[in-house]
């Protein structure tokens, strides 16, 4: 991190002045959230009633559980809370009901305790999406919490990567700008901040609107 490079040197002009003028009209426009059809989530094709949340007071805590059940085989998957359930963390956990036990005691062995656990159907609300996704002309964008990721879909190369106020975005956009899709390295293995967690989401959802040989 000590030679990071200076991304002020980047070339600049009519590329990155067309797309930052494009981005500003994106940011002020409302867009429906994006429906989760991932394979294997806990909300693909689940009735609210079937889903937990697990809400956390920080969002290293679900980092770390979103980890943890995952690597004990557990369908769970990362969302924004319901307005009612918002605790300064933007972010809870969805699980499947029927592995409600699994998924406590996995935490619990791991010494890591929710603050809150509910189903949808107790607050009759549902998990909001991380993401958001915008395409105009051949660019794609997509936003993950306070992330965001920009293709360039004529020749699948990233352009742009912006947003959150981590150190080490200047270094993660070094890394990945220029780079196609397909062969760029997933930002959790450049870093370890919350922006870097919220950048690998926005790329996996990235790589599901635009599979990569397509």
């Amino acid at each position: 991190m000590a030679n990071m490079p200076n991304t002020n040197n980047k070339p600049s002009g009519g590329l990155l002045d067309r797309m930052g003028s494009l981005l500003r009209g994106w940011r002020d426009k409302k867009e429906p959230p994006v429906p989760d059809k991932t394979p294997g989530s806990a909300g693909a094709g689940k009735a609210l009633s079937d889903r937990g949340l697990l809400v956390f007071s920080h969002t290293g805590e679900v980092i770390k559980a979103e980890g943890l059940l995952r690597q004990a085989g557990l369908a769970v998957e990362v969302k924004g809370p319901p307005p009612q359930l918002r605790t300064g963390c933007d972010m809870v956990v969805v699980f499947e009901l029927v592995s409600q036990t699994a998924v406590l005691e996995v935490l619990n062995n791991a010494g890591i305790r929710p603050e809150n656990v509910v189903t949808a159907h107790d607050v009759l609300l549902e998990p909001v999406s991380l993401y958001q996704v915008k395409r105009l002309d051949h660019w794609l964008m997509v936003r993950a919490a306070n992330m965001k990721i920009t293709l360039d879909t004529r020749d699948g190369r990233i352009v742009n990567i912006s947003g959150g106020g981590c150190p080490d975005v200047p270094w993660l956009a070094h890394c990945l700008c220029g780079m196609r899709l397909d062969e760029a390295p997933e930002p959790r293995s450049l870093g370890q901040t919350l922006c870097c967690y919220s950048l690998q989401k926005a790329y996996e959802e990235l790589r599901r609107q635009y599979p990569c040989g397509i």
